[in-house]
C-alpha cells in the first residue's frame, strides 16, 4: 500500500509540473535578463517576465503551441515549448534595429513638445477608463530595517524594584530583537476590480495569501504597541491606564486583557477596503483622469522633454522621450515611450528628479518626530486591446521613506493613587514597500453584475511560512523574484 502511494505522489507530481512552464529571457548581446517583457500564449492572455527575467505560463493556455514573446527595443520572437526545452530554457532576443527610423531621423529630428501635444490630443481616442472589469493578479513586498531601537522604564511609581529590572530586561531583548529583524512581508491576492467611474469601484478576491515570518513582523505602527504590551504585563491588570507622550494623551484606556484582544483580531482575514485602496489607487493613477498620474506626466506646464531616439514595439515605430521637473512642484524625471502611429503612451519609467524627495515631516528637535519619502518610481507598460485602444497591463511602484521618533511615554494608572510608569522611545530606520499590479484580462462592465454585486468587508487568506510554487502555478500570476522563493519563516506550521 505504501509503494502504490508512493508511485502515486510521483505520478500526480509530474503531472501537476508538466502543465507549467518556466523559463527566463536574456538580452543576446549583453545575456543580461530582460524584464516585462510580454510572454503571450493566445492573443490577448499570457503573462510578463519579473524583474529577473524568469515568467511561469500555464501550457494549457497555449491555443496553438506557440508563444509570442515581445519587447520594447528587440524583435519580436514566435517560439515552441520544444524551442525552450531544447536550449535550456533560455528565450534570447535581439535588440531591434529599425533602418527606416534611421532614415528619418538623419533627415529631421522630432520635436518632443510636439509628441506630448499629440499625445494629449489623442487621449479620448486611446484610452477608456470607465465601465470595465479587470481581472488581476497583485503582489506587495513590505520591508522595514530599524537602525535603532532604545527603549528603557525610567520611571516606575507602584511597580516594586525587581519588576522594574524585569521590564527594562525584557525592553533590551524586545530591541536586540527588532534591531535584528530585517523585516521582509509578501502578500498575493487575485480578483475582479470592476470599475465604473473614478471613484465608484467594487473588489472581488477569489484567492489571497500570506508569506511572513510572524516572529520578525515588525512595522513602525506595532512597534511602539509592543513595548507597551510588555510594559502592561508588569502592571496591575485589573486597572486601566492612560497613555501620554508630553502633553499629548494618545489612549483613554489601556489594558493587559484589550491589548491582546486587539492583536489577535483578525489575524486570517484581509481587508477589502485597503486592498481595493492597492489596486484601485495603482490604475487610476495609470489612466487618464484629470488628477491621475500619468495626466501630470503629460502636462507642459508641470514638465519639459527631450527627444532621446526611436525604437521598435511589434514592428511599430516607438519615440523615446525623456522628462524632467519644469517647476519646483514637479517631482519626477524619467522617460516616456510613444508610439508613432496612434500616439499613445506605451510604457512609462519614472523616479525622484535630481534633489527632489517626496512628503517631508521635520519636528525633530520639539516633538523628537522626523519623516521622509525619499523613494517613489516605477513603471508602467499598457497593451493595445482588441478595440484598438490602451490600457494598463503591469504596473510596478516602489515606494520608501526614512523615520526618526524620539518621545517619552507615560502610563498613568486610572485609580485614585495615578501611579505613574514612564519610559523613553527612540527609533530610527527605514520602510520600503513594492507593489505590483499584473492585469491577465479585460472586459466591458456588467452594469446590472456591478449594481447586484456585494463587496466583502473581508476575505480570508491562505498563511504561507514558505513559498510554494503550487499556489499559483494554474493562474497567470507574476513570477517570485528569487528572494521570495528564498523565503521560510522561523514559525512553526
Amino acid at each position: 500500500m505504501k509503494i502504490f502511494l508512493s508511485v502515486f505522489a510521483i505520478f500526480a507530481f509530474n503531472f501537476i509540473s508538466g502543465q507549467s512552464l518556466t523559463a527566463k529571457i536574456i538580452d543576446a548581446n549583453t545575456k543580461q535578463a530582460i524584464p516585462f517583457a510580454t510572454v503571450q500564449t493566445a492573443e490577448y492572455k499570457g503573462v510578463i517576465s519579473n524583474e529577473e527575467g524568469f515568467f511561469t505560463i500555464n501550457l494549457e493556455d497555449l491555443e496553438d503551441g506557440n508563444i509570442n514573446i515581445s519587447c520594447l527595443g528587440y524583435t519580436s520572437k514566435t517560439i515552441t515549448t520544444s524551442d525552450i526545452k531544447n536550449n535550456n530554457y533560455i528565450i534570447v532576443l535581439d535588440e531591434f534595429i529599425d533602418e527606416l527610423g534611421k532614415v528619418f531621423l538623419s533627415t529631421s529630428t522630432p520635436d518632443a513638445d510636439a509628441i506630448i501635444q499629440k499625445v494629449n490630443d489623442n487621449l479620448t481616442k486611446n484610452y477608456n477608463n470607465e465601465n470595465q472589469t479587470f481581472n488581476f493578479f497583485h503582489r506587495n513586498t513590505a520591508y522595514a530595517d530599524f537602525d535603532r531601537f532604545e527603549t528603557k522604564v525610567t520611571k516606575a511609581s507602584g511597580m516594586r524594584k525587581k519588576e522594574h529590572e524585569g521590564v527594562n530586561k525584557s525592553l533590551d531583548s524586545l530591541t536586540q530583537a527588532i534591531v535584528n529583524s530585517n523585516t521582509v512581508y509578501f502578500q498575493d491576492y487575485l480578483g475582479d476590480l470592476m470599475v465604473e467611474t473614478s471613484k465608484n469601484a467594487k473588489l472581488n478576491v477569489h484567492k489571497a495569501t500570506s508569506l511572513v515570518d510572524k516572529s520578525k513582523n515588525f512595522s513602525l505602527d506595532n512597534v511602539q504597541t509592543k513595548a507597551q504590551d510588555l510594559i502592561l504585563k508588569y502592571l496591575d491588570t485589573t486597572l486601566t491606564y492612560k497613555l501620554k507622550t508630553g502633553i499629548i494623551k494618545v489612549e483613554d484606556s489601556l489594558s493587559l486583557k484589550s491589548n491582546n484582544d486587539k492583536n489577535e483580531k483578525d489575524e486570517t482575514v484581509y481587508d477589502v477596503k485597503n486592498l481595493k485602496g492597492e489596486t484601485h489607487g495603482l490604475l487610476h493613477d495609470a489612466q487618464t483622469y484629470d488628477n491621475s498620474f500619468l495626466r501630470k506626466i503629460i502636462n507642459t506646464e508641470l514638465y519639459k522633454y527631450e527627444f532621446v531616439d526611436v525604437t521598435g514595439f511589434n514592428g511599430e515605430l516607438v519615440y523615446i522621450i525623456d522628462f524632467k521637473p519644469r517647476k519646483a512642484k514637479s517631482k519626477y524625471a524619467g522617460r516616456l515611450y510613444i508610439t508613432d502611429e496612434t500616439y499613445a503612451v506605451i510604457k512609462l519609467d519614472y523616479d525622484f528628479g535630481k534633489g527632489k524627495r517626496g512628503e517631508k515631516f521635520n519636528l525633530k528637535l520639539l516633538l523628537g518626530i522626523k519623516y521622509v519619502e525619499n523613494i517613489n518610481k516605477g513603471t508602467i507598460i499598457f497593451q493595445r486591446d482588441a478595440d484598438s485602444t490602451y490600457s494598463p497591463k503591469y504596473i510596478n511602484q516602489e515606494e520608501g521613506r526614512y523615520f526618526y521618533v524620539n518621545r517619552p511615554l507615560k502610563f498613568i494608572e486610572n485609580s485614585k493613587d495615578k501611579n505613574k510608569v514612564g519610559f523613553n522611545f527612540l527609533i530610527e530606520g527605514s520602510a520600503r514597500s513594492k507593489q505590483e499590479l499584473f492585469i491577465i484580462s479585460k472586459t466591458k462592465l456588467n452594469k446590472g453584475t456591478f449594481d447586484a454585486f456585494k463587496e466583502l468587508e473581508d476575505v480570508p487568506y491562505q498563511k504561507l511560512n514558505s513559498y510554494d510554487a503550487n499556489i499559483w502555478k494554474s493562474y497567470n500570476a507574476i513570477e517570485p523574484l528569487e528572494e521570495m522563493k528564498r523565503f521560510k519563516s522561523s514559525e512553526e506550521n
